[in-house]
């Protein structure tokens, strides 16, 4: 038993520990044991509460021996992105030295309170590597003896910023993390290490803590992290849904996400884009192979009874009406074409302009889109450091490397759309990812769509290091 759990589903695992097969403290001290033998080479953790998660299984199977009524995640593992509050442990991006918490985020509250058993942080990038220098600009100093690597290839990254979460995840490190998604940070992690992401609609998931007096960021999401898309549902319902905490969290309850898992797409219809119109402007090298495999893999929804449809809509580049919408831009960076004037105008009509396109053909001719998640491969670490090093290459037409690699994936953070990363195969020996994107709500078919694609096709690959 104690072999099969590393890449058991989580929500196996709970009904095993439910039926009295499997207990709490086995589980816990199973996946103790891979992040003790793989963390050293993949660095996925930032932090691990080795007692504490002992101490959570204890008690966790004691409610089983009582017959207490156990949660949808009870006795899982699980592990947050260093970004989120979690109790005990430092939070990265609050101030220097980084604080240790005394209070869970209210995502990590939730899938506390359905059972699972938090472990500790995952590293992210710029864990070591975000600077400032006397001058107050940004340098850029990335440690890669703290960064996480990507256990298909240690010499390349898993992806940025729940890079620790998707790596301990593809590796059977630990069964569920969560990641956050500011552009993609979930979906490209996902997709380089060959795990399942989710970004779900914006403000599904209350973000308010209880260190800051501030409301859940603008176009940022929490979401699952997952090798499964069963356990993808699992933590969304335990996560989703309102708390009178957070002041822009949606307000309706949200619906049974594991209803419809099973159903298939039979009569469905799929539109599928290249690059969105516009995303040509951000290939690189290996772009149209990796397109052209994700989009050979995307055509298996037509062998399940669905259709799978090219749709010649074209958008407009996301990069400077974000841009514009947010005034953030990476120090030293030139700023990216838009009027002299109105820029907040520019950056309305911009978004406007998209989201009606969108909405559009997810109301009319398709039920949801399809795209590569990412254009591009994981990178080698040299490479990576390279790219995100302001002045260090020109990238046209912004100057920066950022649009290039949330090419596929920022357009549905800046709408408040809600996609998913599923893996798709490989190219180069190396994962790449579908991307899954519907209207606003939409996550149960999302859901379902993901599960038919992966029970047909599934992804049985290990990494090299797991």
């Amino acid at each position: 038993m104690s072999d099969d759990l590393t890449w058991m589903p989580a929500t196996e695992i709970r009904d095993r520990i439910a039926q009295g097969e499997v207990s709490p403290v086995e589980v816990t001290e199973h996946f103790l044991a891979r992040i003790e033998e793989f963390n050293p080479t993949l660095k996925a953790f930032r932090s691990v509460d080795v007692a504490g998660a002992r101490e959570q299984a204890k008690a966790a199977e004691a409610a089983v021996r009582r017959g207490d009524e156990l949660g949808p995640l009870h006795g899982i593992p699980l592990s947050v992105k260093e970004q989120l509050a979690v109790t005990g442990h430092p939070i990265l991006g609050v101030g220097f030295p980084e604080p240790v918490m005394e209070y869970d985020n209210l995502g990590v509250q939730r899938l506390r309170e359905a059972g699972a058993v938090v472990f500790g942080t995952n590293t992210m990038m710029y864990t070591n590597g975000l600077r400032f220098g006397d001058d107050g600009k940004v340098i850029m100093a990335f440690d890669w003896d703290a960064e996480a690597r990507n256990p298909w290839d240690t010499s390349r990254v898993p992806g940025w910023s729940s890079s620790g979460g998707a790596a301990a995840v593809a590796a059977g490190l630990i069964p569920i993390a969560i990641g956050t998604d500011g552009g993609g940070s979930t979906r490209l992690p996902a997709a380089y290490s060959g795990v399942v992401g989710l970004h779900p609609t914006g403000n599904l998931i209350p973000w308010a803590d209880y260190h800051a007096p501030r409301p859940s960021p603008m176009m940022m999401s929490m979401g699952p992290m997952t090798r499964n898309v069963g356990d993808a549902a699992a933590m969304l319902q335990a996560m989703a849904g309102p708390d009178g905490r957070d002041f822009t969290v949606l307000q309706a309850d949200p619906p049974d996400y594991s209803a419809n898992l099973g159903e298939g797409v039979e009569g469905m219809r799929f539109a599928w884009t290249d690059d969105f119109g516009f995303a040509e402007m951000y290939a690189l090298e290996e772009s149209p192979r990796v397109i052209a495999a994700v989009r050979s893999a995307a055509q298996g929804f037509s062998t399940l009874g669905a259709t799978v449809t090219p749709t010649t809509e074209k958008w407009e580049d996301f990069f400077p009406g974000f841009i514009g919408a947010t005034f953030l831009y990476p120090t030293g960076g030139p700023q990216p074409p838009m009027p002299e004037k109105d820029v907040w105008a520019f950056a309305l009509d911009s978004r406007k302009r998209n989201y009606d396109k969108f909405r559009a053909l997810l109301r009319g001719e398709a039920d949801l889109l399809l795209s590569a998640t990412s254009q591009l491969l994981p990178r080698t670490v040299e490479e990576w450091e390279q790219n995100w090093t302001p002045g260090a290459k020109n990238f046209e037409p912004h100057g920066v490397f950022a649009p290039y690699y949330t090419s596929h994936t920022h357009m549905f953070n800046w709408l408040g759309f809600p996609a998913i990363s599923i893996p798709a195969g490989f190219v180069d020996g190396l994962p790449v990812g579908l991307q899954i994107v519907g209207l606003p709500g939409s996550e149960t078919t999302i859901f379902k769509a993901a599960n038919a694609f992966l029970t047909a096709f599934p992804r049985n690959e290990r990494p090299t290091v797991s």
